[in-house]
Formats: C-alpha cells, structure tokens, sequence
C-alpha cells in the first residue's frame, strides 16, 4: 500500500494523472515519472478489466498508489479491482446517496460494508498476510465519488456524509456539459458549484479532488484547498510527443528543401 487515504487524512497534496491505454508499459513509464497517484479507467479507457492486473503489476515497484475508475458501483465489479490489489475505486456519476453507499459498502468487508472475503488474491499477497490487509483495509483504501451532475450537486452533502467517500472528485467537463455551460470553467454558475463541493467536504472532513487540463490552472484549484489534483494522461502525452516530434522534423524537412 502506498498510503494514499493516510496521507490525505494528513493535509497531503497528492497529484495525479490518468492511464487509459491499458498498457503495462505506459503504466510503468507514468508510475516511475514522479507523480503520486494514477488512475486506471475502466470508464473511457481502452483497457478492460482483465488488463487492470497486469497493470497493478507493472506498477507495484514504483512509487505512485494505483486508483481504479469502475463503470458504476456494482459490488462485484469493487472487490475485483481491490482483491486484485487496487489501493481503491472512482465510480462516475455518484448522484445520490444511495449510490455513494454502494460503493463505500463495496469498499469494506462485513460487517460495515459487503465486500466478499478472499484470502488467496493479490492482494493479501496470495494469502500471506491476509489478517494485515483486512486490519488495515479501511484506513487504506479509497473511495472516490465524481460530482459530475446537477443531480449530485443537489446531494452532495449527502453524499460527503457518507463514511467510506473519502473524495469528492469534480468532473469539470461533464459537470460543466449537464449545467448547461460546457468548458466555461469561469462561469458564476461553475464556480458556485465549485464552493458547494468544497463546503460539504469541509462539513464532513473530506477532500476535494479536480481534474485539470493545464498545469497552469493547478495554483488556482489548489488555493481554493482540493488536495486530490489530477492533469493528464498516458493517451495525451503519447500523442502530444508525437505532434510535438513530427511537426519539428516535418519543419525541418521543409527548411530543408527551401535550401535546396
């Protein structure tokens, strides 16, 4: 466990970026790079969840914690990700209650929650230190909820409320898609919204987690206090370094030529 709870529960800052082309490779690359956390995407990554395992390998000697964005809250599909080692789960789309405690309850082990038992995972390390991992399990792993609608911001004090939610996580571009106002982060309306995530975290002691698409804007989100920041992705920095590569060499080719 890299302490990813305990070092928020601690006043931390933990920066973060995405790994949604289900490769073990990129998963390696980004996990030694320096950031604290990564987040492996079920939701709109190009992996599936028999990719998740091999990825949870390739990054276990680096430093960074690995987070697991799920489709939705299903008990079944929770305990996968954590017996396959995962130090917790995003679920999208927490819109109420009740969805929040379905995925807290997925979290835990009986009799607080309903994760089944297994000693023989991973993570237990094949059953070697299972009494350990069930002693620590709730002070270790993560429960992170996406406020990403009206409906959720409706709630959300509800939902901050729930034990087990230990981050509110704003989804910027479907948050600001649902209110009607899609990428005018500076909009009144956003930014209200924005006050009302890190006023119920504030209420129940909980964190508030964004992602950002330019580090530029991380002193502005960082100030307002969310301790749980997240810019970019394995995806973005392939294709970024590539456009970047190609359109100096394509220069070149074309100086070239000019010369001749």
């Amino acid at each position: 466990m890299k302490n990813l709870k305990k070092r928020l529960k601690q006043g931390e800052t933990l920066n973060g970026c995405w790994l949604n082309l289900g490769s073990t490779i990129t998963a390696e690359i980004v996990g030694l790079s320096g950031y604290d956390w990564v987040l492996l995407d079920l939701e709109h990554g190009s992996g599936a969840e028999r990719d998740i395992l091999n990825q949870l390998q390739a990054l276990e000697h680096t430093p960074v914690g690995a987070i697991v964005r799920l489709e939705g809250p299903q008990s079944q599909r929770i305990l996968r990700v954590l017996d396959m080692g995962a130090e917790g789960v995003m679920c999208p789309h927490v819109d109420n209650a009740e969805i929040a405690q379905a995925v807290a309850s997925g979290l835990k082990y009986p009799p607080e929650g309903i994760r089944g038992v297994a000693k023989m995972v991973r993570a237990t390390n094949y059953g070697q230190n299972f009494a350990e991992y069930y002693k620590n399990a709730k002070d270790n792993l993560l429960g992170v909820a996406q406020i990403e609608t009206v409906e959720a911001l409706k709630h959300v004090n509800e939902i901050a409320a729930i034990d087990g939610i230990d981050v509110l996580f704003i989804g910027p571009n479907d948050l600001s898609m649902d209110m009607g106002i899609h990428g005018q982060y500076d909009h009144p309306r956003f930014k209200e919204a924005l006050s009302a995530v890190l006023a119920a975290a504030k209420k129940f002691d909980k964190v508030v987690g964004i992602l950002i698409f330019t580090v530029d804007d991380y002193p502005l989100y960082h100030d307002m206090g969310m301790r749980f920041i997240a810019c970019g992705a394995d995806a973005t920095f392939v294709a970024n370094g590539a456009h970047d590569m190609a359109a100096k060499i394509n220069g070149m080719r074309a100086n070239s030529k000019n010369k001749t």
